[in-house]
């Protein structure tokens, strides 16, 4: 487990400092193999979106548990595994990085490239966004993100080791795919929605508490959270948006437009909307958040020894 520990800490400290790579990327080509599987597996019914995503996160997970048996007993490839599975996984850097890109984008008051580039990160329809939503999205983005792409990987490596790391990335990558309440999807899609909010569940609270420990307003992330999160439609990234804005002392939440339906949020926090300038607020208390997480998951790694 100590192995372990120092592979997460390793792969992270390399996310932080690489990033994603630039070809090649292992989570582009497993996208393109469920794109695959999803074209010849499709069906309009549960039973198949369950094969689906049972095949593939099933496949992903013992690909992780092969690697890691096969290294046990020798560290420098136990070590080197880990790391190099950790630093696939995440996506922090890449994440801070589309944050800065749209700060700056707006400060050069350059609304339709902070439009296109907000579609890096967020489903919604961007085209009637102002700077104050674009603003709001990507922090948005950014708080559920810094959870599904920071936290959720590094507790699941502490706790099943690349087996973990890869079948968590596998689970969301499936839910960013079919995950959708679409008449086309709303069926099928529904065993991976779900298996990435059973996943989901400790790491969100992790990265709310972590907010809370964190952020400039403690007690209004813990208000926040408490009062706000059940209005958001999702289980786990209420808690985190709620957190976040408690945290950083604006408001998040409102109506958001998907594929032409419009979906409400609920209203997180007491503060201002937010605006552009608390962009990078929001990146540097998401940074603080993985530091938090990567402390803990090489916590939990060593005491699970």
């Amino acid at each position: 487990m100590k192995h372990r520990a120092l592979g997460l800490a390793l792969g992270y400290a390399a996310d932080q400092l690489v990033g994603d790579p630039q070809r090649w990327h292992p989570v582009s080509g497993f996208g393109k193999l469920a794109r695959a599987a999803e074209g010849r597996l499709y069906a309009d019914h549960r039973v198949a979106g369950v094969v689906f995503t049972s095949l593939l996160v099933g496949s992903a997970g013992a690909l992780g548990y092969v690697a890691d048996h096969a290294t046990r007993g020798r560290p420098v490839p136990a070590v080197a595994v880990t790391a190099l599975t950790t630093w696939t996984v995440l996506g922090g850097r890449s994440l801070g990085f589309e944050a800065r890109t749209i700060d700056a984008q707006l400060r050069d008051g350059d609304l339709a490239a902070a439009r296109q580039q907000v579609t890096h990160l967020v489903g919604r329809d961007p085209s009637r966004l102002d700077e104050k939503g674009i603003a709001r999205a990507t922090i948005e983005s950014v708080a559920e993100n810094t959870s599904d792409a920071v936290v959720a990987p590094l507790w699941w490596g502490a706790v099943l080791g690349p087996a973990g790391l890869l079948g968590y990335r596998a689970a969301n990558t499936l839910d960013a795919r079919v995950g959708h309440r679409t008449p086309l999807l709303e069926r099928f899609g529904w065993a991976s929605a779900r298996f990435d909010d059973l996943l989901n569940l400790v790491p969100a609270r992790l990265t709310a508490l972590l907010a809370v420990a964190l952020g400039d307003d403690g007690r209004g992330a813990v208000r926040a959270w408490r009062r706000d999160a059940r209005q958001h439609p999702s289980p786990n990234a209420g808690p985190v948006e709620a957190a976040f804005a408690g945290a950083l002392g604006i408001r998040l939440g409102g109506s958001n437009v998907y594929h032409g339906v419009v979906e409400d949020r609920g209203t997180l926090g007491d503060g201002p909307a937010p605006a552009p300038e608390d962009i990078g607020r929001t990146a540097r208390l998401a940074s603080k958040v993985g530091l938090g997480a990567v402390a803990t998951a090489v916590a939990v790694a060593l005491v699970r020894r």
